[in-house]
């Protein structure tokens, strides 16, 4: 797709909201899990610099088990600056063709699972994503 990929700049809103999100769920005493931060880019960002503020306080995040990070390249996007976002343990996924259904039926099963999970999410088990997901580029 042509256009603008502010990338960075809509992963810090991301992270702000998220955090945001916590702090409400801590002040009114709701239990919450790692919330998931899901990216799915068909490009580059084009904001910059920007996305390695975002890259660092994605994997200061992962470090300190505040989210877990995905991100989901479509087309063409740029998997070598997908990789700098992720952590190393969880590399960026290649969407095959448009299979976003079952991309998302895969996000609802895993979600499924960690909310009823009585293990620590980090030794959770999600489903094989070989449903959706291609061998990268």
């Amino acid at each position: 797709a042509a256009g603008d990929t502010p990338l960075g700049g809509a992963l810090l809103v991301a992270l702000d909201m998220l955090e945001a999100r916590k702090r409400l769920y801590r002040e009114a005493g709701v239990p919450y899990h790692r919330p998931w931060l899901f990216l799915i880019s068909d490009g580059a960002p084009t904001d910059g610099e920007l996305w390695r503020e975002a890259a660092a306080a994605i994997l200061a995040g992962e470090t300190g088990r505040k989210l877990s990070f995905f991100a989901i390249g479509v087309g063409g996007a740029d998997f070598a600056l997908l990789a700098q976002i992720s952590p190393p343990s969880r590399p960026p996924l290649k969407l095959q063709g448009v299979r976003f259904g079952a991309l998302f039926r895969w996000l609802s099963s895993s979600m499924r699972r960690l909310s009823t999970a009585r293990i620590d999410p980090d030794h959770l088990e999600l489903p094989p994503v070989d449903g959706w997901a291609a061998p990268r580029p």
